[in-house]
């Protein structure tokens, strides 16, 4: 085992110990990169692309969920949760980035070689325990699509259904990663831009502004915290955006160009840029999102759509089954139904990969296990549709977003097994040299981190309690 050195900002070397410790070994390296002389904006391009995949798990079923909870129960209470959570996680994606850049090895494997022997199973079930509860999300939000498209498919038909993605996924990676990308992209991007014209023109759902810059930068903390239910969607809101599963992945992405020779400063600042829009993209949808919601549903027993159909709203509404109707103001109801489970089957499709790819990177990181994808796909479905199959066939319907919602607090309970992990790699000399994180991302990071693991600590007994109520079915 080769430890990097400072010598390392001349250019890029990396510490891999070969191929046969790489992951993601078809992805590794694949990517050319430009002369550093060639014109910004064409280096920007050949660097960017791992955030935009990372970011695709921003804007995933799970976050919508979240997003449609809070804005339809809460209004704006919780959008600087939303900013908050987004601003935390581009600093600490910016930093995953950098750890792989410099020492040539993804999360999964420095924790392998730089902590104690016996941290690696747990590490490792950790993981995969978050891979799962996102992939629950992900099934869930691709059943519910399914449902919306085809009504006459029952919800658990739909889940059932949604285990053929294995043979999905491996048809559509023949095409290119980048132009699955690129299609998802297009799709996340009309379903954004029609809420950027709901709220910016059209005057039956424009917000108000002052109010949501009032929430977003002036938060009423007292009675957030005295407010369980808040708080336990706040975390579920930050698990469903800082997903623990996700630094593992970009450390290990930033990888997949052609990084022989390059300046290291250079590739550093374009993926940092690369992250940043990225990211940035990605809160704007899912502030949208929840803004959208507490306009349409917050407050309203009913909703009566164009078509004259009238939604009845509870608090305890699956709102991810509803949602279509925050479109329908713009598109009228049938074509608001047909977009909204358009993209939101994509978001769920596209996360699948992510998801794949984040399993093979921990699989292969902390273990050194190597499987075929398909059947890494496959097993990280059935862990996910199991419990989605066991309640939806007891509960019924009612208990997709409570599941969702879970599975995001899932998410954020595991944050600090991988935060505080990549802080303490990133900000040593010994493993980073001179390229190691300054003090704003020093700083920032490290209270990301406290933040999140003093939230998860004080909201641990409700989020059991909740787990409880939703298992049992309350």
């Amino acid at each position: 085992m080769t430890e990097p050195a400072s010598t390392a900002s001349a250019g890029v070397t990396p510490a891999d110990g070969g191929p046969g410790r790489r992951s993601l070994e078809g992805l590794h390296g694949s990517v050319p990169l430009p002369a550093g002389s060639a014109r910004p904006w064409l280096q920007y391009l050949a660097f960017a692309g791992p955030a935009l995949l990372v970011s695709v798990g921003y804007m995933d079923p799970g976050n919508w969920a979240t997003d449609l909870q809070a804005g339809a129960q809460f209004k704006y209470s919780l959008l600087w949760v939303v900013g908050l959570s987004s601003a935390m996680a581009i600093v600490l994606q910016v930093i995953a980035a950098r750890l792989g850049l410099v020492t040539g090895r993804d999360l999964a494997q420095c924790c392998r070689d730089f902590l104690p022997a016996w941290t690696r199973w747990p590490n490792y079930l950790s993981c995969e325990l978050a891979i799962a509860a996102c992939d629950l999300a992900e099934v869930l939000g691709s059943a519910v699509a399914i449902h919306l498209l085809f009504p006459r498919i029952s919800l658990l038909a739909a889940v059932l259904i949604t285990a053929l993605d294995v043979i999905l996924l491996l048809s559509l990676q023949r095409l290119g990663m980048r132009l699955i990308e690129a299609v998802v992209l297009v799709l996340v991007a009309t379903i954004a831009g029609c809420y950027f014209v709901e709220i910016f023109c059209l005057a039956q759902t424009r917000p108000s502004f002052p109010e949501i810059g009032g929430w977003l930068l002036a938060p009423d903390l007292p009675a957030f915290f005295h407010h369980p239910d808040l708080v336990y969607l706040a975390i579920g809101i930050i698990g469903a955006t800082v997903m623990p599963h996700n630094l593992y992945l970009h450390s290990a992405l930033v990888q997949s160009r052609q990084l022989e020779g390059v300046s290291l400063p250079r590739a550093i600042r374009y993926n940092t840029l690369d992250t940043v829009v990225a990211l940035a993209a990605a809160f704007c949808v899912n502030a949208a999102i929840l803004v959208l919601a507490a306009v349409v549903f917050h407050g309203h027993d009913r909703v009566t759509l164009p078509s004259g159909e009238v939604l009845a709203l509870s608090p305890d509404a699956d709102w991810i089954r509803v949602a279509y109707a925050t479109l329908a103001p713009l598109l009228g109801t049938t074509a608001a139904s047909l977009l909204f489970a358009v993209a939101l089957l994509a978001s769920g499709q596209s996360s699948t990969i992510t998801g794949t790819l984040a399993g093979q990177v921990v699989m292969e990181g902390f273990m050194h296990w190597r499987i075929a994808p398909w059947v890494r796909r496959l097993l990280t479905r059935l862990c996910a549709i199991t419990p989605a199959i066991v309640l939806i066939a007891l509960r019924g319907n009612r208990s997709v977003n409570d599941l969702m919602t879970l599975s995001q607090v899932v998410l954020a309970l595991q944050l600090p097994l991988a935060m505080i992990p990549l802080m303490v790699f990133a900000s040593s000399r010994r493993r980073m040299g001179e390229n190691r994180i300054g003090w704003f991302l020093l700083g920032s990071g490290w209270a990301a981190c406290l933040l999140i693991t003093a939230l998860d600590i004080y909201e641990l007994p409700h989020a059991i309690r909740e787990a409880g109520a939703v298992l049992g079915g309350r």
